[in-house]
Order: structure tokens, then C-alpha cells, then sequence
């Protein structure tokens, strides 16, 4: 008797305990931390029961892509409406719902440069299970973690490197790999083929960018394994589609933990992909093994510099990246290197297409520099005019329009008190769209403005953020540049073009920010 009232006070203890806990986690947390915030003079909605803000957050989104929008560079209304919403009613600083989770939109530039500078104190949020299956490298890791893995991948990003790599891309046919001129001629030799009798030709141009960068990058990851990559690409292309789908969704707790088909296609798909690299990998163990040379490819960059990294401390394996580790930055490979590469080139036509006098400066310079020979390291690094557009165009549309971190301690931010459990949402497209910042012409296509360069545009402070910023800046960013002018280059020493009346303005973000129902310009042959 006396052990059966023991076991029901140890059940009814349990019982009490978890209801305590669930009503602080639904209820009395969320409500503690909205006070404090509104204490300070934060303002934004009230909070909803479980769900905050999300299902607003989702239907806004819905409303905004159900169809295009004018061409207007102000896009925030269609990829960002329920942040611009309220960034718009409750002005800087506002806060959301994320779930019962609040979120502080940040705008200004020094409280941003805190943030990324205080890297240890705001960290990455702790990723969605289904979020993990496209990718969980450099980009998300944090403290030792993050540090070893930058300094183990850093020797295959260097600026030396990429240059010695361009120049014999460029210049030697004979090498095993294949050269990133050779997928860009491939591409124009297709848009030729494609012309009409008169030289001219209307096409989509967004999934023939999306094939040139997805060549490059399956090419200088993985070298003589390119064929292999074609196929993780599909794979990844379809993760991701499968992924946004989820979460425009109704915000349901748990539910993305539920075996339903799509979540088990997710599984299945990252399954896949893991063989597939696991296969990749362990063909260039063999060969490093073997002595043969790696090609200069990134992946036997990465995995020559894991194995000097295991050397120098002892052939302590612990201490340099796992087979899993390598995988999981092999995924960043494919999705940062080609995603990134491959909007900024789409964008920039579609705004040169649309402002054709810059298109003609830009050709000019490109003319000047290079002629009608292929572009080299050093003439792309002359080529002012073109950096230029390319900084407008990541400006007006960045590749990832926000980053969230998360507050794991009570801490000072500027004049802010933020405690322990809130977010922070850098919002880089409101940021990159500040008429305080950019002045009155913010919304307009004005390359003028990093004539100076980047300093001198931002007046010293820190708001142009296409890649990050800081110490956890983008480590591919000056392999995007150099790709994007290279491929530029190329196609304006070949074509004009200019906006097709069949083109439907309607930027979206799948992971990055996209042209929803592609690219229809209409290409001239010079």
C-alpha cells in the first residue's frame, strides 16, 4: 500500500512538473520576455498562444506570391511582407512571433556590427531537423567547431588560390579538369544555337545560368567526379523545393517530426545524397593515398589540408573534420557556391536588360580591358564599371535577405537590455533598402553610388551585407565575384539583350532570392 502511494505521488510529481514546464514554454516565458521588451519601448504584436505570429507570417506570404509585381525594385512587400509589415506600423526595432519565440527586427548598422562581431554571444539558431538534411557546414557550426572547420577549408578559398586556378582554367586545355570557360562557352554556344535568322532569340535565361554555375561548382569541388555531382544537384534542388513547401505551411508544433510522404521523400532524398558524396570522397582518399595529384579541385584542397591538419597534431584523428564533417561541407559547397553565383548573374541581366545604357558602359569597359580574347585574372580585376552593377545588383537583391541569431544569455545590445531566449533578425534586404542609409533614391538602380567603393557608398558604416560580414564572413565570396564577372564578361562580349514583354516580375526566396517564373529576355548576337 504505502508503495503504491509512493508510485502515484512520484506520477502526479512528474505530471505537475511537466505541465509546469509546458505552461511556461506555451504561456508565462513568452509573456515574461514580451514585458521586458515593451519595457524598453520595443514595440510590436501581442503574443498568440503557441503559434505567435506564424500563420499571419505564412498567409501574408501566400497573399504577396499569388501573383507579380510591378517593376519596382522595392521588393520587400512580396519576399519580406510580414517583417516590412510591421518594420512599416511598428518602426526600427520591432519585434515578432516566431511561434512563442520573440524575434527583434535589426536594422541599424552598429547594433548589426555588433552582432556579427559578438559572434560567441549571438549564435546560429538551432536548426529544423528537415532544415539539416540540406546542410549543415561552416556556415551553422559554432565556437571550436566553426573555427576548425574554417581554418581547415580557408586554404581552398584563398585569393592565390582562386587566381592561380582562373589562370589555368583559362589558358590550359590540357589539364584533367574541365574549365570554367569551357561551361561558359558551352552556354553561349547553346543561346547561338537557339537564334533566330535575324540574330535574335527570346528565352528564359535563369535555368541556363543555374546550369553554368551547377558546372562550375560540380567541376572545381569535385574535378574528375563531375558527372557524380550532376545528379547530388537534382537531389539538392528538390530538397530544397520540398523544404519551402513545408514551411509556407500552417505553423503546427511537432509537425515537421511527423512521417508523413513528404518528410520520408526528404529522408529518402538526403539518404541518397550522402552515398553519392560518401562514394566521391573515398574515390579521392584512395588517390591522395595513391600520391596522384589532386588537381587543385576543392575537395582534395579540403581533404589534403583535414589530413595536414591531423598531422600536426599527432595523427589525432579527433582532431581534424570527420567523414560526415566532409560530407556536410560538401553540400555547402554545392548549394553557397552555385545558389549564390548563379542570382547574381540572373539579376544582373534582368537589370541591364532593363537599364540599357548601363549594359553599354559595362561592355564598353569589357572591351577595353579584354577585346575579343577570353578574360583573365588580372583584366577582372580592372573592371570598375562591373563591380560596380555587380555590388547594386547584390544590394537591390541579395542572395539571403535576413539572418536570424539567437540570445542564449541576458546581454547589452547598444542601448537594448536583451534577455536570454530572445532572436535577432538582421534584415539585410531592409537594411540594403534604408533611405536613411542609401538616401532618397534607395529603391532605384544607381551603380553610381559605389563609384568610391563599398566604404565611401555605406559612409563607413556597416550595411551592405551580401555576404555577411565580420569575422563569420562568407569564405566563397570572392569565388562568386570573380565567377560572376568572368561570366559577365563572356556574355556581353557576345550579346546585347534587353527585358522580353513576356517577363512576370516576382522575386521569391528558395533559400535564396529568386525570379519566380524565370528570366525571358530577348538576346541579340553582336
Amino acid at each position: 500500500m504505502a508503495t503504491s502511494a509512493i508510485y502515484v505521488l512520484l506520477m502526479l510529481t512528474v505530471l505537475i512538473i511537466w505541465t509546469w514546464r509546458a505552461l511556461n514554454w506555451v504561456w508565462l516565458r513568452p509573456k515574461r520576455l514580451e514585458r521586458l521588451l515593451r519595457e524598453q519601448g520595443l514595440q510590436g504584436s501581442s503574443y498568440r498562444l503557441l503559434v505567435g505570429d506564424s500563420n499571419q507570417m505564412i498567409k501574408m506570404l501566400k497573399e504577396a506570391k499569388s501573383k507579380p509585381m510591378n517593376l519596382s525594385h522595392n521588393i520587400a512587400p512580396r519576399v519580406f511582407s510580414f517583417y516590412h509589415q510591421t518594420f512599416n506600423k511598428y518602426g526600427k526595432n520591432a519585434f515578432i512571433w516566431f511561434g512563442p519565440t520573440p524575434r527583434l527586427i535589426i536594422t541599424d548598422p552598429e547594433q548589426i556590427k555588433d552582432v556579427f562581431n559578438r559572434n560567441h554571444d549571438f549564435t546560429k539558431l538551432k536548426l529544423d531537423p528537415l532544415v539539416k538534411l540540406i546542410g549543415t557546414g561552416l556556415a551553422n557550426y559554432e565556437g571550436q567547431k566553426w573555427a576548425k572547420h574554417r581554418r581547415i577549408i580557408n586554404p581552398a578559398f584563398s585569393l592565390e588560390k582562386l587566381k592561380v586556378n582562373l589562370i589555368q582554367l583559362h589558358f590550359t586545355d590540357y589539364i584533367m579538369l574541365p574549365t570554367f570557360s569551357e561551361s561558359c562557352n558551352d552556354m553561349i554556344r547553346r543561346w547561338e544555337g537557339m537564334l533566330c535568322s535575324d540574330g535574335s532569340c527570346e528565352m528564359d535565361v535563369w535555368p541556363f545560368l543555374q546550369g553554368l554555375t551547377r558546372d562550375v561548382i560540380s567541376r572545381t569541388a569535385f574535378g574528375s567526379s563531375y558527372e557524380e555531382g550532376r545528379r547530388i544537384f537534382e537531389l539538392l534542388t528538390e530538397q530544397a523545393q520540398l523544404l519551402m513547401k513545408i514551411l509556407e505551411k500552417t505553423y503546427i508544433p511537432a509537425y515537421r517530426f511527423l512521417p508523413i510522404a513528404t518528410h520520408r521523400r526528404m529522408r529518402k532524398i538526403d539518404r541518397e545524397i550522402q552515398a553519392s558524396l560518401k562514394e566521391i570522397i573515398n574515390k579521392k582518399e584512395a588517390a591522395l593515398k595513391a600520391g596522384e595529384a589532386t588537381k587543385d579541385d576543392l575537395l582534395g584542397i579540403l581533404l589534403e589540408s583535414n589530413h595536414r591538419e591531423i598531422e600536426g597534431q599527432g595523427k589525432n584523428k579527433s582532431l581534424g573534420m570527420t567523414l560526415q564533417d566532409v560530407i556536410q561541407e560538401c553540400k555547402i559547397f554545392y548549394i553557397a557556391g552555385q545558389e549564390t553565383t548563379s542570382v547574381l548573374l540572373v539579376w544582373t541581366m534582368l537589370l541591364l536588360s532593363r537599364y540599357p545604357d548601363w549594359q553599354a558602359r559595362a561592355r564598353e569597359e569589357i572591351w577595353q580591358v579584354f577585346g575579343n580574347q577570353k578574360p583573365d585574372f588580372d583584366g577582372l580585376s580592372q573592371l570598375k564599371i562591373v563591380t560596380m552593377i555587380l555590388y547594386e545588383v547584390l544590394r537591390l537583391y541579395p542572395p539571403v535577405i535576413m539572418l536570424n541569431r539567437t540570445v542564449r544569455k541576458d546581454m547589452k545590445l547598444g542601448n537594448l537590455s536583451l534577455p536570454a531566449g530572445v532572436q535577432v533578425t538582421l534584415a539585410i534586404l531592409l537594411v540594403h533598402h534604408d533611405h536613411e542609409i542609401w538616401g532618397d533614391d534607395a529603391e532605384d538602380f544607381n551603380p553610381e553610388r559605389f563609384r568610391g567603393g563599398i566604404l565611401k557608398a555605406t559612409k563607413g558604416q556597416v550595411a551592405f551585407l551580401p555576404f555577411g560580414w565580420g569575422p563569420r564572413i562568407c569564405i566563397g565570396q570572392n569565388f562568386a565575384m570573380l565567377e560572376a564577372k568572368l561570366a559577365l564578361s563572356m556574355i556581353l562580349q557576345r550579346f546585347s539583350f534587353e527585358l522580353s514583354p513576356s517577363y512576370a516580375h516576382a522575386p521569391t526566396t528558395v533559400i535564396t532570392l529568386q525570379p519566380e517564373y524565370g528570366a525571358n529576355v530577348i538576346l541579340h548576337k553582336l
